[in-house]
């Protein structure tokens, strides 16, 4: 790429790719990489008749669609900066996000304009229905906006796209913290575009790869290896038209067959959960086999040649990130021989900090740094090898926008990135994670109880389906959400007080998960008390559980 921005990365797939299929709907007509850079450049003429000009803030509010790739693009060339706003938050957090932003205008889609409160629409210039880029007048009803139509200007001889720096701020993304309040990190152009060209030495991409996207693209995983990876090397993305639920997955897996997917471990977890693990369970007989390592390995590639067959049969690369995999899931993926990746990073490091692909992968690792980046352990423990994972590259953000101090404390004085995260090495150089540091508790005597460790012990048990591990008045207690469709299965034939004899169960369950999740962590790690979480844990939109609203 002859410039490290996303204007450069964006013309020259236009150029190159011309004819290939871009970003579409699943199943819908074609859409070519010259009809996108048609399009962006209408929509960017719009946005500067408009007053956007370079450094101006733009906020996009929208689910996923091929023209939420348009804004991004159309912000980017004409050097405004892109402000993605995760549809989950919290009409007070998006009101929150266009203050501390300053963003002028919003494109919002019709699904979300309801979470704009008055306050929100009054600090904006224009909102732009994302769908048809029409302008939304003020004071609209979100009832009336089908009825809106677009008036767009005439781009013939008129060109709007400005020289763009590699150090210009591309976008602030306002991260969704399971510690609390969400922080705008400032990435640059080259921060971006550095970090979409190396993923392909994790990854190789090709025109023929299809992406399917179930992740929200204003979230920094989609948005780099899901949204700029596929555009710099002209492959497509097809986006569904309602939730990634199952009803909806199934036919567009066999329509897109899909080559390349990302996903967080909650979705590949409850598939496991739910349809696969049960099989092994449903008599004494295959249970007692599953016992077994080698006839769990023939019953791991039975089943998961069946579920790359309900993938649509053509997937190479499966990513997941955002969060720590359940050890029990990725040792199914491992032995089934499905094609999953595991990624490391943060919303600071644009993602991407290691990956393990291919050979680079070890259960429980998250693998070697991605080609170019820096990895350290700081202030290791002479006996673990554990220490606080700090990071050097290309792909660190600038830092916090607003906010020089928390970015002071976030970078080391010899300029490293200080991840939060606590890891080790082993001796091949691959990565393993152990915890955030701000989750460890320190046990009686001073040892270090990771509360993630001891949650994916709980959730490989039977009838789990999540978990959380707190300490409360110095004791260590596990709050359980158990799978009651299964128990309710699995005891449907006590036919008399259904209800009551699942709810006497339950405690059954629990005092049983307790018991045995003892018997499988050192001393200091034990359970003294299980709660049964009756309700799904509350989770940030990238499906990690708000560990704060349970401390």
């Amino acid at each position: 790429m002859s410039k490290l921005t996303i204007p450069s990365l964006f013309n020259e797939s236009v150029k190159k790719y011309a004819n290939q299929n871009s970003l579409v709907f699943v199943g819908e007509e074609k859409y070519s990489y010259q009809q996108l850079g048609n399009d962006v450049d209408i929509v960017a003429t719009l946005l500067s008749d408009l007053g956007v000009s370079k450094g101006d803030k733009v906020a996009i509010l929208s689910t996923n669609m091929p023209n939420w790739g348009v804004a991004f693009f159309s912000v980017s060339v004409i050097g405004a900066i892109v402000v993605p706003i995760l549809p989950d938050f919290h009409d007070n957090e998006i009101k929150s996000i266009i203050e501390h932003s300053e963003a002028k205008i919003i494109f919002v889609s019709s699904a979300l304009y309801v979470n704009l409160n008055d306050e929100a629409r009054k600090l904006l210039a224009n909102i732009i229905l994302i769908e048809n880029f029409a302008l939304i007048p003020e004071n609209f009803e979100a009832q009336n906006l089908t009825e809106l139509n677009a008036s767009l200007p005439s781009v013939a001889n008129k060109s709007v796209q400005v020289e763009v720096e590699e150090e210009d701020l591309a976008s602030i993304i306002y991260t969704s913290g399971t510690t609390g309040n969400s922080k705008g990190v400032m990435l640059t152009h080259k921060n971006l575009s550095w970090t979409t060209q190396q993923c392909y030495t994790l990854q190789e991409i090709k025109t023929s790869d299809r992406f399917l996207s179930i992740l929200p693209l204003s979230h920094t995983l989609e948005n780099t290896v899901g949204f700029l990876l596929p555009v710099k090397y002209g492959a497509s993305v097809h986006y569904l038209r309602k939730p990634p639920v199952p009803s909806v997955l199934m036919p567009a897996f066999q329509e897109v067959k899909p080559t390349i997917m990302l996903s967080v471990p909650l979705i590949i977890e409850k598939v496991f959960k739910a349809k696969i693990y049960p099989e092994f369970q449903k008599s004494a007989v295959v249970s007692k086999l599953y016992s077994v390592a080698f006839f769990r390995k023939l019953l791991h590639k039975v089943a998961a040649k069946k579920l790359y067959k309900t993938f649509g049969g053509h997937l190479h690369f499966f990513g997941i990130g955002g969060a720590k995999l359940d050890p029990t899931v990725e040792r199914f993926l491992m032995e089934g021989g499905f094609p999953y990746a595991i990624g490391y990073g943060l919303t600071e490091t644009s993602p991407l900090l290691a990956g393990a692909v291919g050979k680079n992968r070890k259960l429980g690792s998250t693998g070697i740094a991605m080609e170019g980046v820096q990895l350290r352990i700081a202030n290791t423990d002479p006996l673990t090898g554990e220490g606080e994972i700090q990071a050097k590259g290309l792909n660190v953000m600038r830092g916090y926008y607003k906010a020089p101090n928390i970015t002071k404390e976030v970078f080391t004085e010899d300029g490293w990135f200080r991840t939060g995260d606590r890891g080790n090495f082993d001796k091949d150089n691959k990565l393993y994670i152990k915890g955030r540091i701000k989750t460890i508790i320190v046990g009686a005597s001073g040892e270090n109880i990771y509360p993630e460790e001891i949650e994916t012990v709980i959730n490989k048990m039977r009838f789990v389906l999540e978990s959380l591990v707190v300490e409360k008045k110095g004791k260590l207690v596990a709050m359980i959400h158990l799978n009651m469709e299964e128990i309710e299965a699995n005891f449907k034939h006590m036919k008399a007080e259904a209800q009551q004899y699942i709810h006497e169960k339950s405690e059954e369950i629990l005092k049983e998960i307790q018991k045995k999740v003892n018997g499988e962590v050192n001393k200091f790690s034990r359970i003294q008390q299980v709660i049964l979480q009756r309700d799904p844990f509350e989770k940030t939109p990238t499906k990690k559980i708000k560990r704060f609203l349970y401390a």
